[in-house]
């Protein structure tokens, strides 16, 4: 299982390439909120830039709060969006901690998937798609875990 990390944020130029790739290639639209991670200034050009994205939570709170499954766990964090079971009502956005989700004029649902396909738009090399690794619930406790 892969998470979308932004290890190098130091290196954002605030093109918004990742944006407007996984607007593209993931929603099939052209707008850079309209995407799963969105880029915003983190106080003035001199101080940088942060990314806006799902980190995965492990129980990711939106998930908990749709009412029609169309957030659902995904298996190590994060969440599996059916957009056809999506009936707009918004209550998965405030549920975000991290304001990850970006619903659009109509209640429509965005958010990031961790399929790291903007990570090879970033052209600073800020984002990654990184390993998690899963406990079997089979799995016999070692003891060596934290």
């Amino acid at each position: 299982m892969k998470i979308l990390t932004t290890p190098r944020m130091e290196r954002c130029i605030g093109c918004h390439s990742c944006s407007l790739s996984c607007a593209r290639l993931v929603h099939k639209r052209i707008s850079w909120d309209i995407s799963g991670i969105r880029i915003r200034s983190s106080g003035g050009i001199s101080t940088g830039f942060e990314a806006r994205h799902c980190l995965a939570c492990n129980p990711a709170p939106c998930s908990l709060v749709c009412p029609t499954g169309a957030f659902s766990q995904r298996r190590g964090g994060g969440v599996i969006v059916k957009k056809k079971l999506c009936i707009h009502c918004g209550k998965c956005s405030p549920a975000c901690p991290v304001d990850a989700i970006y619903t659009d004029a109509q209640g429509e649902p965005f958010v990031c998937i961790h399929c790291g396909r903007c990570v090879a738009y970033c052209p600073h090399e800020c984002l990654e798609l990184t390993d998690i690794p899963l406990r079997d619930s089979k799995q016999i406790p070692t003891g060596d875990e934290p």
